[in-house]
């Protein structure tokens, strides 16, 4: 082995190699956002190259901290809804990216709660340095509880005046308007809501579905269906709505799989998609374009809230502040409703 290439066994060495401080090439290896990338990136070449291993346990003794951040997944409403789930899939594969590349390992829990104290025997095991929720179900106010006393917390969900929560989602009732518009555009008037009201999320999309049939003076149709979340149970609670004759011409669906398993159930009784009902979901999950007819849906930037995420959570664990964000929905058009 040459004097380039020579085993370096300290960090002090590293740092001398580098031409840094031992405290920056540190920061450096352990991802922190302080360090600019073009400098972690050189440093981790570096200790490549030299075979350079950090103590992991040494450090963290001296940081205090884990280098792991849970993600819970609370499950209160949706007790059956697996982790398999494409838009958890989706969410978690962003996060654990995002946090691999600042040097943290993702902690993945899933919770059916049946105490108030889910969230805070995560929070105060020192398991972790923070910790992000998938969703609010009907635990909105064990997290806030939480959130109050509790600064490394980022939930994905709904924003609402005077909560102290940090979360990170799309504007739920402007997407739930999006939707609705758009079939009321194209001169669908007998519309149905498949999904459950009782959910923060889904709830401001509905509100959205009621506030686009006030701006064009169309009083909102009683159809509200608070079907499930998991395909197979949406699917047949679907059917029986169908089956006893509801007269709908068009589907304003809380997410894409409760859109697909409507499609299927239509298909089922010989009603043509989009020419006797239109469909539109929500989520755009890469699945949405694959389904038969492709699916309009109003696109969550997944990759773009996760990214947020976790750039609010590295923030809030240096003590800053940082404040809830809101994403912009999108309109995407395909055949289930042109």
């Amino acid at each position: 082995m040459n004097d380039k290439a020579a085993k370096i066994g300290s960090l002090a060495d590293l740092a001398k190699l580098a031409g840094l401080s031992t405290s920056t090439v540190s920061r450096a290896l352990a991802g922190s956002p302080l360090i600019r990338l073009e400098t972690r990136e050189r440093i981790a070449a570096l200790a490549r190259e030299h075979g350079y291993r950090p103590n992991v346990v040494g450090r963290n003794l001296r940081t205090g901290r884990t280098q792991a951040i849970a993600v819970i997944l609370p499950l209160g409403h949706e007790v059956g809804q697996p982790v398999s789930d494409p838009f958890f899939i989706t969410l978690l594969g962003y996060l654990a990216d995002a946090l691999s590349q600042r040097g943290y390992d993702l902690l993945l829990s899933r919770v059916i709660p049946s105490d108030g104290d889910w969230l805070a025997r995560m929070t105060d095991s020192g398991r972790v340095d923070g910790v992000f929720v998938i969703g609010q179900s009907n635990q909105i106010d064990t997290i806030e509880a939480v959130a109050a006393r509790y600064q490394p917390l980022v939930v994905w969900g709904a924003a609402f005046p005077g909560r102290l929560q940090c979360t990170v989602g799309t504007d739920n009732r402007a997407g739930g308007e999006l939707a609705t518009r758009h079939l009321l555009d194209a001169g669908r008037r007998h519309l149905a809501f498949f999904g459950n009201p009782d959910f923060p999320e889904l709830g401001e999309r509905y509100e959205g579905f009621l506030a686009a049939h006030r701006q064009l003076g169309i009083s909102p149709p009683a159809h509200v269906l608070p079907v499930h979340l998991t395909p197979q149970t949406a699917y047949e609670t679907i059917g029986e709505f169908l089956d006893d004759g509801a007269a709908i011409d068009g589907v304003v669906a809380a997410t894409d799989i409760i859109a697909m398993s409507a499609i299927r159930a239509l298909t089922e009784r010989g009603v043509s998609v989009p020419d006797d009902v239109a469909v539109v979901g929500y989520d755009d999950l890469e699945i949405a374009i694959h389904a038969s007819p492709a699916l309009t849906t109003i696109r969550q930037d997944l990759h773009a809230g996760a990214e947020a995420m976790v750039d609010l959570l590295m923030r809030r664990l240096s003590g800053e502040v940082s404040p809830s964000m809101v994403l912009r929905p999108e309109l995407i058009v395909r055949d289930s409703a042109p």
